[in-house]
């Protein structure tokens, strides 16, 4: 038993080593990602999504991912009126699949560390130096279209694409956030003094034109008066205006009628 047991030894141990062997001639490359075939340090070939044969113990693979990607940076710069603005730069990219080998034996696959955060710090401090702080708050959309253009354009020559970026988080010293603050309040009182000035000036003139109006009704009544006989008219609109209950008076004389002198005789 013991002699058959030792013969087998030999033959599971091909037979592991076979396995090996085969196991290791073979590899997948998934769907978003390519496969670096290198032997002895050396690339070989690039290969797409499948399965592919390569020498095991020889051949090795380091696997890429080719689909969008994203990196974040801080960036500290400083304005054209020398305010310090710190900010956080978003970038959405993806290697060129077709240029991995460049990129591979240029800078290799860490191009976060390497390369995009590098050329995030570099752009940002030249595009924010030239605008003032407070054209950083008013032109976002320019800035951000400043920055993106120039991150394509570096980042192209190492195979990097830029798909989109944000820029978020603008952030000013204490001091500056203050002194908008306080511009903000005096614009919002000098409005304010404004709109008030504005509304007396209107309720002013509100006040006139309602004086105008009543002194021409009171011209126009008075002119009436004269043309109906001025006392006489007066009493008649008395008369009309009476109940019929005569008050009680010294005198005896009939109010609101005046004879004449001749009737009175």
């Amino acid at each position: 038993m013991q002699d058959k047991l030792l013969k087998l030894i030999p033959a599971a141990i091909v037979a592991i080593i076979g396995l090996s062997v085969l196991s290791g001639s073979f590899f997948t490359v998934t769907s978003g990602q390519r496969a670096i075939v290198l032997r002895f340090g050396q690339i070989q070939s690039i290969e797409s999504e499948g399965l592919h044969m390569k020498i095991p113990f020889v051949d090795s693979t380091v696997f890429v991912d080719v689909r969008t990607l994203k990196a974040e940076s801080p960036a500290d710069a400083g304005t054209k009126d020398l305010q310090r603005v710190n900010a956080k730069v978003a970038l959405n990219y993806h290697l060129k699949p077709e240029s991995l080998r460049d990129t591979y034996s240029r800078v290799g696959l860490n191009v976060e560390d390497k390369v995009i955060d590098p050329r995030i710090q570099e752009v940002v401090k030249a595009v924010v130096a030239r605008f003032s702080a407070e054209e950083l708050l008013a032109k976002r959309d320019d800035v951000k279209r400043d920055v993106e253009a120039a991150l394509r354009n570096q980042l192209a020559s190492y195979n990097i694409v830029v798909e989109a970026i944000q820029i978020t988080n603008f952030q000013f010293s204490a001091s500056f956030d203050h002194a908008i603050e306080a511009k903000q309040t005096a614009e919002q009182n000098a409005l304010k003094a404004k709109n008030d000035l504005e509304r007396i000036k209107i309720e002013a003139e509100q006040k006139v034109a309602m004086a105008k109006a009543e002194a021409e009704a009171i011209r126009i009544q008075a002119d009436a008066i004269r043309a109906q006989g001025g006392t006489e008219y007066v009493q008649l609109k008395a008369i009309e205006k009476w109940d019929g209950q005569l008050p009680q008076v010294n005198g005896g004389a009939t109010p609101f009628i005046s004879l004449p002198a001749a009737a009175a005789k």
